[in-house]
């Protein structure tokens, strides 16, 4: 059977954070902590080894495969810093519109900093995904 490797665990977030050579996107990760903890509610949490998740649900597909995942999160990764968001949260490309610089993917948006970003959209994905999620497996 299928294990996932992105799962809850102990590791210290902080510990984490100081982990990331570049400066700038260190100093992000600090930024992003305190904007999702604060629109949230939640507690940081690690994910695997390298994402930081607020919340969590647990979730199950007509597949059968079924896990836990992290409500809202994001990733301070090298090239770029990953934001995870609702998958299947269909409004989201409305906000994008008005988030400024980004990419994004399936359930990831991805900037170069958060400086090319507006805070209140973030906040806005933030509350909208967490929402989302919530009414859509009722936890």
């Amino acid at each position: 059977m299928y294990e996932l490797k992105t799962k809850e665990n102990d590791s210290d977030v902080i510990e984490f954070i100081e982990k990331v050579e570049n400066p700038q996107k260190r100093e992000d990760a600090y930024k992003l902590l305190e904007i999702f903890s604060e629109t949230t509610g939640y507690k940081a949490k690690m994910w695997g080894t390298s994402i930081i998740g607020f919340g969590s649900y647990h979730y199950k597909y007509a597949s059968g495969h079924e896990g836990d995942a992290p409500l809202v999160g994001f990733s301070p990764r090298k090239a770029k810093i990953s934001l995870y968001f609702a998958t299947g949260y269909t409004e989201r490309d409305h906000f994008l519109k008005d988030f400024g610089k980004h990419t994004s993917g399936k359930a990831c948006v991805y900037i170069n900093k958060v400086a090319d970003i507006n805070i209140d959209v973030l906040k806005q994905l933030i509350k909208k995904s967490v929402k989302f999620l919530q009414e859509t497996y009722q936890n």
